[in-house]
């Protein structure tokens, strides 16, 4: 939001009114009015709206049912809440999408004895990896639903593990068209945890219109979305739709590989106006890498933001923890200290090209 989407707005001449629950964290990144109000209930949004405003609003993934309510409220375009409820909440989206894609699902807590182990448990509402194990058998589900339990207190859901290629679909709808934007395929960290290690850019898989089907028949088609799902015997199982644009500094590799002002289109989607044209997606080979931290301790030593070429391959890093940070290990995606993100003509490039950035870069904690 603070590097893509607020300086897309101020290029369109927006202005905008940022509504938060913590406006404390945004007084340094934003020089428009700050309100504060709960933002996860849409009555309080639509009450801190002062008029009628052109468009609203977030990327957040907790965020969108109450945002299409209250755009909706205001007669402006939005995302159907049904969807956004649909797409957040994992169990919501197995029980409507059961009749073309049966997957089971249930209540942790309630997992019959003749469940297909091995299950995944996660939150139902959860997101980067938080909280995400592969359990074996009935006595380890029981053990690590105690144990996220103990310090967590919302929904948890245990799925059939889906074994597979692991892809992602970036989409943009404007209501009356979804454009694919493109596809990275995913390599995860070895289980029992599900750390994205690295997205790395590819031609969309063939199963691509099963993806496409599943998505609309959860409604969606409008604004960004970012799914994940895995091919496997030639068949698409979504694992989970994430409303928005992609993240994890991929949004804005996504941009850079389409060559158009994506921030400014996903805003202008919501202001009412249809997709514009540009070409497909780019022949380049790209790959988002982050640097994952090992241990816990202390950020002593780490890059800055750097941009840099290396020959042919234009490299980016955006640190997402500073140097003097705790950092705690969770095996999940909290654990990015930061993120290289490459393009260049092709693999052999690009990889020679990220060896090099990491070996002539420190991340020391200790």
């Amino acid at each position: 939001m603070t590097h893509g989407f607020l300086p897309a707005a101020a290029r369109l001449g927006l202005e905008v009114t940022l509504l938060t629950d913590r406006p404390a964290a945004h007084a340094g990144t934003h020089d428009g009015p700050i309100v504060q109000c709960d933002v996860f209930d849409f009555r309080e949004l639509v009450a801190a709206v002062d008029g009628v405003p052109a468009a609203i609003f977030s990327n957040s993934d907790f965020l969108q049912a109450p945002t299409a309510l209250a755009a909706a409220y205001h007669g402006l375009p939005a995302k159907d809440w049904r969807a956004a409820a649909r797409a957040k909440n994992k169990s919501l989206m197995r029980r409507h999408l059961a009749s073309i894609d049966p997957v089971f699902s249930a209540d942790a807590r309630h997992v019959p004895e003749e469940a297909p182990f091995p299950l995944v448990l996660k939150p139902r509402e959860g997101v980067a990896s938080e909280d995400v194990f592969l359990v074996r058998d009935a006595l380890e589900l029981t053990t690590r639903v105690d144990e996220i339990t103990a310090r967590r207190d919302d929904p948890l859901v245990a799925e059939e593990y889906l074994p597979g290629r692991l892809h992602t679909l970036e989409t943009l709808g404007d209501g009356r068209e979804l454009r694919v934007l493109g596809s990275f395929r995913t390599t995860l960290s070895p289980p029992p945890f599900f750390v994205e290690e690295r997205l790395e850019w590819t031609a969309p898989p063939p199963e691509t219109a099963q993806v496409l089907e599943q998505l609309d028949a959860l409604g969606i088609g409008f604004g960004a979305c970012h799914t994940e799902f895995v091919v496997h015997e030639g068949r698409a199982h979504i694992i989970e739709v994430n409303y928005r644009l992609i993240g994890d500094h991929c949004d804005f590799l996504l941009a850079d590989l389409l060559g158009v002002p994506l921030f400014e289109q996903i805003l202008a989607v919501h202001l009412g106006e249809s997709l514009g044209d540009w070409d497909g997606p780019s022949q380049r080979h790209a790959i988002a890498e982050p640097v994952i931290a090992d241990r816990s301790g202390t950020l002593t030593a780490a890059p800055g933001s750097l941009q840099m070429d290396d020959g042919p391959v234009r490299l980016s890093y955006r640190p997402q923890r500073a140097v003097g940070d705790a950092v705690a290990v969770t095996r999940t995606n909290r654990d990015y200290l930061g993120t290289v993100r490459a393009i260049g003509p092709g693999p052999d490039e690009v990889n020679a090209a990220l060896a090099r950035f990491r070996a002539a870069h420190d991340w020391t904690i200790t």
